[in-house]
């Protein structure tokens, strides 16, 4: 199903990273081909990371597990795959829903999480 909604996906993450800020100034375009099929789903995962989630859990900000760390991932729920993305979704502890973008859709914040666990987990296929 994640497959289907990647194209969605993209157009949402692009659509909330031009809207970030009105104070900014306006925002630039640029013309960026699309990626092959297989990759999109990897892409928007690593886009919507980046938007919200990198910030954090690059250098562990506030006790946030440090995507890489596979010890910082240690005793965590043996459903962690299912609390991490509620987590992702509606927020935790110190963590803020969404990771502070609640324009992002669920989907595309599932995504995010997935890619982060793809990052620290390499070794283990991610489930279809």
């Amino acid at each position: 199903m994640l497959r289907i909604l990647a194209p969605f996906a993209i157009a949402m993450i692009l659509t909330a990273c031009g809207q970030a800020n009105d104070s900014e100034g306006p925002a630039t375009s640029q013309v960026v081909a699309p990626p092959p099929a297989e990759d999109t789903m990897q892409l928007a995962g690593k886009q919507a990371y980046e938007q919200a989630c990198a910030q954090c859990h690059d250098e562990g900000v506030d006790g946030a597990p440090k995507t890489g760390d596979r010890e910082a991932w240690a005793n965590r729920s043996w459903l962690w795959e299912a609390v991490l993305f509620e987590h992702a979704k509606s927020g935790y502890m110190t963590m803020p829903a969404k990771g502070g973008e609640e324009k992002l859709d669920d989907a595309i914040v599932e995504m995010a999480a997935e890619y982060m666990l793809t990052k620290t987990f390499p070794d283990v296929m991610p489930s279809d």
